[in-house]
């Protein structure tokens, strides 16, 4: 059929346009994040990519939400500032009748948005969990990058070596600054090499020198070595001993184990999906244009509307970890009142009602005296 291909061909241009914008503005965005986390020693600097691709595929459903939602506003706001709609509505066509191959085009990212906010999302983020945790675990001397000053994972040594040898266990100029004890240590030789002894592994100092100071500023002590050795063995990454986070968790997992935290992750979970849902209706009811006005005030409220609609599930999240409302209630009260609201909204602009048409129906017709 004419109308339902012709409106399918448009949304998917400015869908598309729309997505490839929207998913380079967060990718730019998540890659500022991660360079930041991993000049931090929060991340592998060489995962830091990685890191990226999972935080945008995280954040897809909203991306994709919001494509969706902007490309319908801004299709049926084109057409009605260009009188095609005029065309469609003498044609037979109502406001109502647009219903179908909207949601045609949009069942398959609707399933998409679904998809990535129960399964992908929490699957995501255990990879960038799991990168932290093994990056954080690592020993301090693979923490270390050549020519640059690195903190020990414990936080109390900070570590510089210039590893100008092909061989991983060994390096140059040496200098380790640690606080233990309530002494603060200044290490510094010109070469070291990692050794196993009886399981754990030292970092063996050749030709350097020692400085012990109190931190109130006494007992100084300087000492020379021709060798010393320090303990930098690590802890052994125990998965089970890590409890994951809410927003690791699976969704049936989450289902299992109803308890208010658990319960506020999936009402954000399952809100992304009825949010897409809904924002196919509200961006019906809300793309009519005067066709001598511009565009850009439907845009400005759609953005609007969005940013509110999801301010609010976030919202709601926190609230229902409080306790302070239970999850089927807010599910009904937010997504099912905006949906009925969007079902009303869209009712008026299709049967045109009107405070001006609802009183003249109701006022009484007067008779004509015959002359």
């Amino acid at each position: 059929m004419l109308f339902h291909s012709s409106i399918r061909k448009e949304l998917a241009r400015s869908f598309g346009a729309t997505l490839v914008v929207l998913v380079t503005v967060v990718m730019t965005m998540m890659l500022i994040r991660s360079l930041g986390q991993a000049s931090r020693g929060s991340v592998n600097p060489s995962e830091v990519m990685m890191v990226m691709g999972y935080s945008v595929l995280g954040h897809l459903p909203t991306i994709l939400t919001l494509s969706l939602f902007i490309a319908i506003v801004a299709t049926l706001s084109r057409m009605y500032s260009e009188s095609e709609m005029v065309i469609w509505f003498s044609s037979g066509q109502g406001l109502a009748g647009f219903v179908g191959p909207l949601f045609r085009f949009s069942w398959p990212v609707l399933l998409v948005i679904s998809v990535l906010a129960l399964a992908v999302w929490p699957w995501s983020n255990r990879q960038i969990q799991d990168m932290k945790d093994r990056f954080e675990k690592r020993g301090d001397i693979e923490r270390v990058s050549p020519g640059l000053f690195q903190e020990s994972a414990g936080g109390n040594r900070v570590f510089f070596i210039d590893k100008d040898s092909r061989d991983s266990r060994t390096g140059k100029n040496i200098f380790i600054s640690e606080t233990e004890s309530g002494k603060e240590k200044v290490t510094s030789a010109r070469g070291g090499r990692i050794e196993t002894i009886t399981g754990d592994r030292f970092l063996m100092l050749s030709n350097g020198q020692r400085v012990e100071n109190g931190t109130n500023g006494t007992d100084l002590k300087v000492s020379d070595f021709e060798e010393y050795g320090t303990r930098i063995g690590v802890r052994a990454l125990d998965a089970a001993a890590i409890a994951p986070a809410r927003a690791a968790l699976d969704t049936v997992v989450l289902l299992r184990d109803p308890t208010a935290p658990n319960l506020g992750e999936l009402a954000w979970r399952m809100g992304l999906a009825l949010a897409a849902l809904n924002f196919v209706v509200i961006a019906l009811a809300i793309s009519v244009v005067n066709p001598r006005a511009g565009r850009s005030g439907n845009l400005l409220f759609a953005l609007f509307s969005f940013v509110v609609y999801y301010d609010t599930i976030n919202l709601g999240q926190s609230w229902i970890e409080a306790g302070k409302i239970g999850f089927p209630g807010f599910m009904l009260a937010l997504h099912g009142g905006v949906l009925g609201m969007a079902l009303l909204w869209l009712a008026k602009r299709h049967y045109q009602w009107s405070l001006r048409n609802l009183l003249a129906s109701r006022r009484p017709v007067v008779a004509q005296p015959e002359t």
